[in-house]
């Protein structure tokens, strides 16, 4: 087997509150790839070890693909010392003053949350803030950067235990 590679990549544009964390470990773990994503004040830093070809790809798919709402602004990558990581995962928020966080406008919600909200199989079935990562509020909830729930109007409401798995496994 070939020696691993690390790379630290960071990302600046619309990219917190659009699904981009999530994106990003799915990714990762798609490819085979350890690391980890986190938020930042000025966007998100992403440091992500593997297979040299897996690297490229997740770089290339990263520029390439990324989710429906977010908007890559720069993408800068450098090469580190691999640290054997084992697995991917999505880290706390980094919270530091400086750098400016691009943040999504509000979206219309989009029809698999219709689709949800109108099954009264579902579990979000009638639920009166439904939204995903590919709608809903985000700059009239926002109250502090970087993005994450608990700087949104949202941190007063307790996620049940599935949406709270979802929200940390994604």
């Amino acid at each position: 087997m070939l020696s691993p590679a690390r790379r630290s990549i960071a990302v600046t544009g619309v990219v917190q509150g659009v699904g981009f964390r999530p994106y990003v470990h799915s990714l990762a773990s798609r490819l085979g790839l350890s690391g980890f994503v986190r938020n930042r004040a000025g966007g998100v830093i992403i440091e992500v070890e593997g297979a040299a070809d897996a690297l490229d790809r997740f770089v290339s798919e990263l520029r390439g693909r990324p989710p429906p709402l977010a908007q890559i602004e720069e993408l800068s990558c450098e090469e580190r010392q691999p640290r054997g990581d084992a697995g991917f995962r999505i880290d706390a928020s980094e919270s530091r003053p400086g750098g400016t966080a691009f943040i999504s406008p509000d979206v219309a919600t989009c029809p698999d949350c219709l689709r949800e909200l109108d099954d009264p199989g579902d579990r979000r079935h009638r639920y009166p803030f439904l939204n995903c990562t590919n709608c809903g509020p985000r700059l009239t909830i926002v109250t502090g950067a970087p993005y994450d729930r608990e700087r949104t109007t949202m941190a007063a409401f307790e996620m049940c235990a599935d949406c709270r798995r979802e929200y940390d496994d994604p």
